[in-house]
């Protein structure tokens, strides 16, 4: 990446299709269907997100079950608990409770990331028995509950899928709402949205995780810097945007330490291994948490995607169609995940994909592309990431890089669109803090690593 000029990005309206744009995000399933407007996430308690497990049970946020103490006949190693967060990212409760509990934060095992500005619940382990300190913990925004001994640990992935209720305020209360409510339902519930990756994966309010991600494949760790610490956005808060503008002025790293909130933690540990190593750029991004740039290159990945599926709408294929290029994705038995058992459409099997798509036990799939990747599989795909790879400059190769974290990268497979589980509508009231206009709730499931607010997108329009 060549030397930034400037180090700011304005979006015209800071509005939200603006900057889902900005990651890839450009097409919609039922663009025929008017969307009803609205906000999400007004309050805490809008967005509720429940783990499933793979036993397709859905936590609950009050359980909390008698506790056992640790058995050595069972073999227990492992603390299990259901972590209730409230406007907290995952990471940020995890670090909170291993800096309560001193322990290592690779101690502790999550199986997937939850939305920061919800109310939520999931399944945590740690390596120990912590269950008497677990139950002293006292941490604003998080809750420990149904805390039990394992022998084995919680898993990342090792879920099938969140149960999401969601809250839409603010809507116009035209006619025939509910009607258009329902069709946008039964058409989500028979077709579904594109499986795209939500904001949530490169930023809200600061959408560049992918950027940085790109900077640290290219071994560009000082635009990596700029882009993570001093680069400011609209869209951020006025405190963020005002002391990384006036770091980019400056270039006082003292004072840039002094000033930065401490919930900035990450830029400020970037900042004071510098002043301790002046323009030791690759050593102050490897102060970063591993699992942290684990993320940022894997945005990157997501960005790519992103843009490869708008790109495939934008050019006139259908979205829910098989065409002669597109790969065919088989699906197990049990929880219906992808398997890496794939076929080409437009050869000999056509008959049999079309009736395996209908039955839902096959996706149209496209790679995210990694290191390992073999785009001569995905005769379609290769056309259009070579177009894209010209459009944003970047070697087609990138993913090759010497990194040692792009071992990590290799490359997978993931289905073109997600469709929900028992969409419905919940209720559909006047809205308490908007008189005048309606307030919709929703309740649905998706699989894991599908985004709730790519459904919802479809809804507001």
């Amino acid at each position: 990446m060549s030397e930034q000029e400037t180090y700011t990005y304005s979006f015209k309206e800071n509005d939200e299709r603006e900057v889902e744009k900005y990651v890839g995000i450009e097409a919609f399933a039922s663009s025929k269907i008017g969307g009803i407007g609205g906000v999400y996430k007004k309050n805490l308690k809008d967005f509720i997100v429940k783990e499933i497990d793979n036993n397709r049970k859905t936590l609950d946020i009050k359980e909390d079950y008698k506790t056992h103490p640790f058995s050595e006949e069972l073999k227990d190693q492992y603390t299990t608990f259901n972590l209730i967060k409230v406007n907290r990212d995952t990471f940020e409760a995890l670090r909170q409770i291993s800096n309560d509990l001193k322990i290592p934060s690779n101690l502790i095992n999550y199986s997937g990331l939850k939305d920061k500005r919800s109310i939520s619940v999931q399944k945590i382990s740690i390596k120990g028995d912590y269950i008497e300190k677990l139950k002293r913990l006292n941490l604003k925004g998080i809750f420990i509950r149904n805390i039990y001994p394992t022998k084995k640990p919680v898993k990342l992935g090792n879920h099938w899928g969140n149960n999401f209720t969601v809250l839409l305020r603010s809507v116009e209360n035209i006619k025939n709402l509910r009607s258009k409510i329902n069709k946008s339902i039964n058409f989500l519930n028979t077709f579904g949205f594109p499986n795209y990756f939500g904001l949530q994966r490169f930023g809200i309010y600061r959408p560049n995780s992918h950027i940085v991600g790109r900077c640290l494949l290219e071994g560009d760790f000082k635009n990596a810097f700029e882009e993570f610490v001093s680069t400011t956005y609209s869209t951020e808060s006025l405190a963020s945007n005002t002391v990384r503008k006036e770091f980019r002025t400056t270039r006082n790293l003292e004072k840039a330490y002094e000033n930065f909130p401490k919930s900035l933690h990450y830029e400020r540990n970037m900042i004071h291994y510098l002043i301790k190593h002046p323009d030791d750029y690759e050593g102050s991004i490897n102060s970063l948490p591993s699992n942290l740039k684990t993320l940022l290159i894997s945005a990157f990945q997501s960005y790519i995607f992103n843009r490869m599926l708008s790109a495939r709408v934008q050019k006139g294929f259908p979205l829910f169609k098989p065409v002669n290029g597109d790969v065919i994705g088989i699906m197990d038995d049990y929880n219906g995940n992808l398997t890496q058992v794939k076929y080409n459409y437009g050869d000999f099997y056509d008959n049999y994909l079309k009736e395996t798509l209908k039955l839902n036990r096959a996706a149209i799939i496209i790679p995210i592309i990694g290191s390992k990747t073999n785009l001569d599989e995905f005769p379609l795909m290769k056309l259009i990431f070579e177009e894209i790879t010209k459009q944003v400059k970047i070697d087609k190769h990138i993913f090759s890089s010497k990194m040692p974290t792009t071992q990590k990268f290799k490359g997978s497979i993931r289905a073109m669109t997600a469709k929900p589980t028992a969409l419905k509508l919940l209720e559909l009231i006047d809205d308490d803090l908007n008189p005048g206009k309606k307030m919709v709730k929703l309740e649905f499931s998706l699989q894991k690593g599908s985004y709730a607010t790519m459904l919802i997108r479809e809804f507001i329009k």
